[in-house]
């Protein structure tokens, strides 16, 4: 019977249990700034919510188109002519297919360069590939606006562009752009750079800015003959879970020759995983900040409970009731407190998590602001991605922050001297 009286108490005061009589101007006040504790917790789990699943949307958005144009490892030998690598590149996909990871390959060409249309120049990175099998490594070929990735056959030197590229060069399907290489022939006349007529046969769009504006493809062989000198060549694979290509790639430089390399998509978006993850981080500790404040808020109300339920608490003490069972009274209110505006975070942070793709277009077309331009997030529609570990970390923040806040209370009214308190009163 002594636990429900202190738990039926604590929930009065906390403004969850209903009392038969009208409630006096005090037990009102008590209760509302119980209940804006539990709102200001509310607010500040949500809002921990809804900006991790965001943040963790973006990347996994992020992650996914860059990995629909990029390989999981790239296999490849520096310092050696295109040619010479392209030789034995299915030497080297054999001896990588020994790992059971490996589910796809294919040959490349990388190198940089410049297009030219008219007054028009814009810097690329041309990626040479064999159309036939590059759809065991990326899925450019699903994503072409125009045209066919099959219209790179070897010797016609065709070229697929980005759409953003395109725009920005204003050719279409069947105009003709002039690759120019950094490497050339020293003359009288001085340097003159290698150069090459391409025909546009497609146009692409991974959804993915930065490729977009900066990624063209061509035929491995036409790109070997045009970056002879230094373009950088080898095999590109895809596994079967892209989490572990750097193990991976560890793996793979053991069995390959001493020569080849390898490097894994982690690697060579490493800076740009970095920043997000260092980010997330900061925004966690950041907003839970709201959290904590909440939990001042909590304290400081549950002082002034304390305050004004002195009377009370005398009475309490001269039935019977040890400074124990008082302290748990106020523990009891403050973890309701907690755990209550816990749980309407929780849920009002996963119902705005959940439904982000729906309320935030709509707030876009009655304010006619878009929030993502593409030029500067890379995507254009806010992703949203919850995820369970964070919302369990949220939870139990927050009801550790609340619990804490309500120890020197408990601690304040169960050295409470009922004598000293009923002589005042």
């Amino acid at each position: 019977m002594k636990t429900s009286y202190e738990l039926w108490i604590g929930a009065r005061y906390a403004g969850l249990a209903r009392v038969k009589h009208g409630r006096g101007r005090r037990d009102r006040f008590v209760s509302f700034i119980a209940a804006s504790s539990m709102v200001g917790i509310a607010l500040g789990v949500a809002a921990l919510i809804i900006v991790l699943s965001v943040m963790n949307g973006f990347q996994t958005q992020v992650r996914d188109r860059m990995l629909s144009v990029l390989p999981h490892i790239e296999l490849y030998v520096p310092r050696t002519a295109p040619d010479l690598v392209l030789q034995h590149w299915q030497q080297i996909a054999q001896d990588a297919k020994k790992n059971k990871e490996v589910r796809g390959e294919a040959p490349f060409v990388a190198a940089q360069a410049m297009l030219v249309r008219g007054d028009s120049l814009s810097g690329v990175q041309i990626r040479g590939i064999d159309p036939k099998l590059e759809a065991a490594v990326s899925d450019v070929g699903g994503q072409m606006t125009d045209g066919n990735i099959d219209s790179l056959t070897p010797g016609s030197f065709s070229i697929v562009l980005g759409n953003q590229i395109a725009a920005s060069l204003g050719v279409k399907r069947g105009d003709t752009v002039l690759v120019l290489a950094p490497q050339g022939s020293i003359s009288p006349a001085g340097f003159a750079p290698r150069m090459r007529q391409f025909t546009v046969s497609g146009i692409f769009s991974s959804g993915y800015y930065e490729y977009d504006a900066s990624l063209a493809f061509v035929n491995f062989e036409d790109a070997a003959k045009v970056f002879r000198d230094n373009g950088t060549s080898g095999v590109r694979l895809r596994i079967a879970d892209m989490q572990k290509a750097p193990e991976v790639a560890r793996e793979l430089m053991r069995i390959l020759p001493t020569s080849v390399q390898a490097t894994d998509w982690t690697q060579n978006n490493r800076t740009w995983f970095a920043a997000v993850q260092t980010e997330k981080r900061m925004m966690f500790l950041i907003l839970a900040l709201i959290v904590a404040v909440a939990a001042f808020n909590l304290l400081s109300s549950l002082v002034m409970a304390v305050k004004d339920k002195q009377s009370d608490i005398a009475i309490l003490r001269t039935l019977g009731a040890s400074p124990r069972e008082i302290a748990k009274i106020f523990l009891v209110q403050g973890s309701l407190i907690g755990v209550v505006g816990t749980l309407l975070g929780v849920g009002f942070g996963m119902l705005i998590a959940y439904n982000i793709g729906v309320i935030v277009p709509f707030i876009e077309r009655l304010s006619g602001v878009h929030f993502l331009p593409q030029q500067i997030y890379f995507i254009s529609e806010l992703p949203s991605n919850p995820q369970l570990s964070d919302i369990v970390t949220i939870a139990i923040t927050s009801l550790v922050l609340s619990l804490l806040a309500t120890l020197y209370p408990s601690w304040r009214a169960a050295s409470l001297q009922p004598a000293q308190v009923l002589r005042h009163d």
